[in-house]
Formats: structure tokens, C-alpha cells, sequence
């Protein structure tokens, strides 16, 4: 059986991305370990839908720099130890290695000594985020350092992942040679949401004749809450029966709780808390209409978020930030698209969506026909075949493949 050990510096069974692939893994009869963060209440060591997981307890206190460098480095020498130690009785074939930390892919130096192969997945563009985050100039001597941190990691890797083909191109611009890395989006798992099982706590929250406006994940500023509470502020009255619905936990929910009832929205915006990942099909099912009003910048020019395809599946229509990612792949007539970092026009997408039944269906299925290319079914087909490529002897792929074309190794 063909061994695979992944590496994730996050709480496994939050990660939806790391999630679809060790999943798929299994499924497709491979041995999965996985080093991670161990979640509140959870086990040092657990089995989840046949993946075997070891964890780290060492919580996510991030906020300054010098604490995001502690973290980054106890993990990795945890997992750099804990790999190590497994090798003579794994026998990894693949390291899959989630960033951030891009110098995580390290941990796996012992394995690929011995034969294992190393991916490097890169969820995150450093670089671009700690510009974002801290406020830091692109000539700074910390981003030139990221970027040569960057650069040593795909090196040392044998293959590279990117979660869009705008990340992918700024990487080879960064010296990624395009051979060797792949697009594997960030693509929900259709199959959760065809036969999700109802919630109870979904049910109760829902109000016949409501409007609901959604945003479910992380509450950050990035992802511009306060954005969307203002633009409700403007235009509530505009919109009988409407509520927005903001599901999730993060370092802005104190916040927005106090936006909220600054601008006299206590009855009208609902702050649900965390939602577990199995019951988030069951409140879309709830909701009219996604809110993504994600602000920009230089890293989220690249975003690529998981909660938009989940929208799509679930056949929502969606009012998105207009982003160079999200427009590459989806048209205008996808979305109903505003103007980053504006609640302006952001309400006015708002009372739009709200007055025309017609446009919300038009807009989702327009989105589903276009999401179709990057779904998960065939994104899985793609990391599959990746997978196979890398683990395969050449000599015994030659015999079994009929062509170096039928691997999808491209975009």
C-alpha cells in the first residue's frame, strides 16, 4: 500500500483543503498520516474518516511577528522530529507539505533522503501576506528574505501546488519552473453537499419570508465584515424582511458585535458563532445570497476562497469583491460584482440582488456552468494523477501509461 504523510501547521479537521486530499487518498487506497495542530478538546492521536492523525499542542496566539516565528518554529521542529523517528517503520512514498510556513517543507529532509518524494502545496503566497498583514513594503529586507525563503522551498521540493494559475504565474516569475508545479483549486467537495443531513440549529434559525444574507468563515478583516454592515446600515430599510447572517469566530468578532449595534442592526444582523464544517451545507441551504466582500490588496488580489465554490454547489447567487483571481476564472455576468473596500456600492448590490428573483437564479447557474472546469471532481482526478506520477517508478509508468500526456501535470 502506498504511504503518504502530510504536514499542516492548522487544526486537521477544520482544513476543508487538506481535508479533500487526505480523504481522497484514502479513498483511493493509500495509508495517510497526518502531523497537525491539535484542536481544542481534541485527541493527541485520532483516526477521521480512515486518516490517522498526531498533533501538536501548541494553540494559534499569532498577532505579532516574533510570535508567529515561535510557532512556525516549534512546529516545524516537532514535525521535523516526529517524521524523522517515523521512517523506519513508514516508509513514506509522499511528504505533503502545506505552507505556511514555506521552510515546514524541510521538516521533510530525513524522508526524501530515504527515497519519499516531497510536495509542497503553497495554500498561502508568503511574501504577499505578511506585506498585507503588517503594512511591510515589497523593498523591504524582511519581504526579499521571505522571497528567498520562498524560492530555497520549491527548490528542495520535487513538485509544487498553487491554489489559481494567477499564483502559479507569480511564482514562475519568482523562478518556479511552470513543469514542475500544479493548479489544484480550492474546490469544495461536491459529494458533502448533495447528501448533507439537515441541522437543527439551522432549521430554528431560519424564519419563513426572510431574505438572508450570508458570509460564513473566518471573521477577519480581510474577508471586510464591517464592510458589510455598514453597506446593510444604508440600505436595511430598502429591503423588508432582510437579515444578514454572519457565521464563524475570529479575531474581529468583538468588533463587529459592537458595529452592529452601533448602527442599531441588533434584529437584523445574526452573529451565529462557529459552525462545524459538516454542518455548513445545511445553512447555505438557509440563505438567498452569499456576501464575499473581500477588500484588496496585494495578497487578496490572489484569493481564492473555499466558501465561494460552496456557494456555487449550493447554487446560491453571491455579491463578491471585483479581484483579479475571482475575475480571472468568472465572468461579470457570474456574480453580482462591486468595487472592493466600498459599502456603497456594495448596498447597492445588495438591494439589487434583493428586488430580482430572476437575476439570483440567473447569476447562479451562470457561476455553476462556469465553476464546472474547476470543480473538485476534476480537481481530485488532478491530484490523483499527480500523486500517481510521483509515486510510480518511470520504468513501470511507461508500461502502464500510454502517453506522458494523460499525467495532467499542466493546468
Amino acid at each position: 500500500m502506498k504511504s503518504v504523510c502530510i504536514l499542516l501547521q492548522n487544526h486537521y479537521e477544520f482544513d476543508i483543503r487538506v481535508r479533500r486530499k487526505a480523504e481522497t487518498l484514502v479513498a483511493a487506497g493509500y495509508s495517510v498520516d497526518v502531523l497537525a495542530l491539535r484542536s481544542p478538546h481534541a485527541q493527541k492521536t485520532y483516526t477521521l474518516n480512515g486518516v490517522r492523525v498526531c498533533s501538536l499542542s501548541l494553540g494559534k496566539q499569532r498577532g505579532s511577528l516574533p510570535r508567529y516565528a515561535f510557532e512556525y518554529v516549534a512546529f516545524f521542529l516537532w514535525a521535523l522530529v516526529r517524521l524523522t523517528i517515523r521512517i523506519p517503520w513508514r516508509r513514506y512514498d509522499v511528504i505533503d507539505v502545506n505552507t505556511l510556513p514555506d521552510f515546514l517543507v524541510f521538516a521533510a529532509v530525513f524522508a526524501k533522503w530515504t527515497g519519499a518524494k516531497v510536495i509542497l502545496d503553497m495554500h498561502e503566497i508568503t511574501p504577499e501576506f505578511y506585506m498585507s498583514k503588517y503594512g511591510i513594503t515589497k523593498n523591504s529586507w524582511w519581504v526579499r528574505l521571505l522571497e528567498r525563503i520562498e524560492k530555497i522551498s520549491f527548490d528542495f521540493a520535487d513538485h509544487v501546488i498553487t491554489i489559481n494559475e494567477p499564483i502559479q504565474d507569480l511564482l514562475a516569475g519568482r523562478g518556479l519552473p511552470p513543469a514542475k508545479s500544479t493548479v489544484i483549486t480550492n474546490a469544495a467537495d461536491e459529494a458533502r453537499f448533495v447528501s448533507y443531513s439537515r441541522s437543527s440549529a439551522a432549521d430554528a434559525a431560519a424564519v419563513p419570508g426572510t431574505f438572508v444574507m450570508m458570509y460564513h468563515g473566518t471573521l477577519t478583516k480581510l474577508y471586510g465584515l464591517d464592510l458589510a454592515i455598514e453597506a446593510f446600515a444604508m440600505v436595511h430599510e430598502e429591503m423588508p424582511g432582510a437579515e444578514l447572517w454572519i457565521l464563524g469566530q475570529g479575531p474581529e468578532v468583538s468588533l463587529l458585535k459592537a458595529l452592529v449595534q452601533q448602527r442599531g442592526l441588533g434584529s437584523k444582523v445574526r452573529l451565529v458563532g462557529v459552525i462545524l464544517p459538516n454542518e455548513i451545507p445545511a445553512w447555505l441551504s438557509k440563505c438567498d445570497v452569499g456576501i464575499l466582500p473581500i477588500r484588496r490588496d496585494v495578497f487578496l488580489e490572489f484569493a481564492s476562497p473555499n466558501k465561494l465554490a460552496e456557494y456555487i454547489i449550493m447554487g446560491k447567487a453571491v455579491v463578491i469583491s471585483r479581484l483579479k483571481t475571482i475575475r480571472h476564472y468568472f465572468s461579470e455576468d457570474a456574480f453580482a460584482y462591486c468595487a472592493p473596500n466600498d459599502p456603497a456600492e456594495l448596498a447597492k448590490q445588495m438591494v439589487r440582488v434583493y428586488g430580482d428573483s430572476g437575476l439570483r437564479a440567473r447569476l447562479a447557474a451562470r457561476a455553476k456552468r462556469e465553476y464546472a472546469p474547476i470543480s473538485w471532481n476534476v480537481m481530485k482526478q488532478r491530484y490523483l494523477r499527480l500523486m500517481q506520477d510521483i509515486v510510480v517508478p518511470v520504468r513501470q509508468r511507461a508500461e502502464t501509461s500510454p502517453t506522458a500526456e494523460t499525467t495532467g501535470l499542466s493546468r
